[in-house]
């Protein structure tokens, strides 16, 4: 009964599918010769602010929670109380009379459910929204002649969330709400500064040329460089803090540290990251190269290949085709969210081509894209990638041994071990 566009605290859904989904829309909408623009809406508080009894109403009307259930929500929510210990003074107890407990299993999915029809602001001015918990996005597209429509959606969108916040109890801050534009640079030139910002309730809200979006960033015409940029800087940081106390902690221990706090950096949403030029994505192999040599003891000239290979790491291009073709398996088992299954079309789903022999091999449609740009959306990179998988290895059914055979076959191709 939650929007399929809420992607937190759900089953296969994450921050990760929520930005591959976003990264394609924008993508596609510069393949296609538009400007888009995403806004970022921040609400105050927002967990801390939820009104118990318009919860309870909520929860009655909307989702048809009734008698004993609902009693039952209504005892979880109220006669709680806080107070404040410093050493040995505690400050007197004070009711909760708003907020969802935090740290439970319950408080996020009622959060979920009291802003759970703010996505019928959105759709009705036709933009595209996004949601994770209190961090609510949306996305609108045109011609670049018709920017000031897309202005005046989202001017309406904002206003609207705001009336709705104030009848919810919460607030929205438009002073931190974010807007950036995305296009080529060609197309974005041609746009008049003064239709590019936004006039909401007295507050103008300047677009800004790099945002951070659910711990990606984004550029204006989103080349990653300064989100890959950031990324490094934050491992390369994160390497010399283990260099100085890697002789104590000995190889097992540092491989372990090193893929907490480094390899999970560079896998997070790297799939964002497909089709990038070899030169952008330079700077987070030489971030894995110094990371192998850290695990292993290596001197800085020692030729990185065998240290690899040694590890099991991918190198990083491989990584990301890794995320890639992992995702895609997942759409098309019904383990990844609605919104990401819509983007594939299987071969043998198309009349005119379920006769051939790629249709009885899992083969995906792949959709044309106007510009060499458009291969990096997730619709079509997903595509093109799981085509040129092994037919036996897209027939797999168990996810386990899935992940295994395409690691394998990835690593037998980054080191030509065939």
């Amino acid at each position: 009964m939650f929007p399929a566009s809420q992607s937190a605290y759900r089953t296969h859904h994450s921050t990760e599918t929520a930005l591959v989904r976003i990264h394609n829309d924008v993508v596609t909408s510069i393949d296609q010769g538009d400007v888009g623009a995403l806004v970022l809406l921040d609400l105050s508080a927002a967990f801390d602010t939820v009104d118990h009894n318009i919860l309870i109403d909520v929860l009655q009307k909307r989702f048809g929670i009734d008698c004993d259930a609902l009693e039952w929500m209504a005892s979880y929510l109220t006669n709680r109380t806080q107070e404040v210990s410093i050493g040995s003074d505690r400050s007197a107890a004070c009711e909760l009379r708003c907020g969802v407990p935090q740290g439970s299993v319950l408080g996020p999915k009622l959060f979920i459910a009291y802003t759970d029809d703010v996505v019928n602001i959105f759709q009705k001015h036709d933009v595209s929204h996004y949601g994770y918990a209190d961090d609510t996005q949306g996305f609108a597209r045109a011609h670049p002649l018709h920017v000031i429509h897309i202005t005046r959606s989202l001017q309406k969108i904002i206003s609207e969330v705001g009336n709705w916040c104030s009848s919810r109890r919460l607030q929205l801050n438009e002073q931190k709400t974010d807007l950036i534009w995305f296009g080529t640079a060609s197309n974005l030139s041609k746009l008049d500064p003064i239709e590019m910002r936004l006039n909401v309730n007295g507050t103008t809200i300047q677009p800004k040329s790099v945002i951070r979006d659910l711990g990606v960033y984004f550029d204006s015409e989103l080349s990653m460089r300064d989100h890959v940029s950031r990324l490094a800087r934050s491992c390369f940081y994160q390497l010399r803090r283990l260099r100085s106390i890697r002789r104590q902690l000995g190889r097992d221990v540092t491989q372990r540290l090193v893929s907490a706090f480094i390899l999970s950096r560079l896998d997070y949403c790297n799939a964002l990251l497909a089709e990038l030029p070899a030169s952008t994505l330079a700077p987070l192999q030489r971030v894995q190269n110094a990371a192998a040599r850290l695990v292993l003891n290596l001197k800085p000239w020692d030729h990185i290949t065998n240290a690899l290979i040694e590890l099991h790491w991918l190198p990083i291009r491989f990584r990301i085709i890794y995320k890639l073709c992992l995702l895609v398996y997942k759409s098309l088992s019904n383990i990844a969210p609605p919104y990401l299954s819509e983007l594939f079309t299987p071969v043998s789903n198309i009349p005119s081509r379920a006769a051939l022999r790629s249709a009885t091999s899992r083969d995906l449609d792949i959709p044309p894209t106007r510009l060499r740009f458009g291969l990096r959306a997730f619709s079509v990179a997903g595509a093109l990638h799981w085509n040129t998988l092994p037919a036996d290895l897209r027939t797999i059914t168990d996810i386990n041994q899935f992940k295994r055979g395409l690691k394998a076959w990835l690593f037998r191709k980054a080191f030509n071990l065939d």
